[in-house]
């Protein structure tokens, strides 16, 4: 999927000026996607192949945070309460709310979603100076982007693709409109 905004330049000096912000913001990013993943299972677990999808899904989430943890506990650093995200929480008013439309809507938008963060991680992994961080954040960038395909398939199983392309679009026009939009800050998103 091709993002219709790239993300400012801006983004990431700041994001680097402020790592230890950023990271403890990363590791909510991957509390939150291992919580949608077990969510789309209670909401969806009769859409063929979802369940077994999202528990893995939830367990490789996890997985991420407990990584992204540890590299914070190294830095001495210590989770704080979550206090949202605009850029999520901006995505998720646009879901509608007929239940078939509702459905297809929340796995579009966890598709952006992840291909948001794959293009900021990637930045990251690009940019960090620490060869450890660089690595892992190079693996986690590429699983954020085996996780929008993912969803886009789970979509596309949903609907015709006609639909699914159509609405894919106005999302991701709505999506770039939103980065546009929000305050450049230390955060994944």
């Amino acid at each position: 999927m091709k993002l219709r905004d790239a993300t400012s330049p801006r983004w990431l000096e700041v994001a680097l000026g402020d790592f230890d912000a950023t990271l403890l913001d990363h590791a909510h990013c991957e509390k939150k996607a291992a919580a949608n993943a077990l969510s789309l299972l209670q909401a969806y677990p009769d859409v063929p192949g979802l369940p077994a999808q999202m528990a893995r899904l939830a367990r490789e989430e996890s997985a991420h945070l407990a990584k992204v943890l540890a590299v914070a506990e190294a830095r001495g650093l210590t989770l704080s309460h979550d206090k949202g995200d605009p850029y999520a929480k901006g995505l998720q008013a646009l879901l509608r709310n007929p239940p078939n439309e509702r459905r297809l809507d929340r796995f579009l938008v966890a598709a952006i979603i992840e291909a948001r963060s794959h293009e900021r991680l990637e930045l990251l992994a690009n940019a960090l100076e620490d060869p450890k961080l660089r690595t892992l954040y190079a693996e986690l960038a590429q699983s954020e982007d085996g996780h929008q395909a993912l969803f886009l398939r789970l979509a596309e199983s949903l609907a015709p693709k006609a639909v699914v392309d159509a609405r894919l679009e106005e999302l991701l026009e709505a999506e770039g409109e939103l980065v546009r939009r929000l305050p450049v800050r230390p955060a994944v998103h």
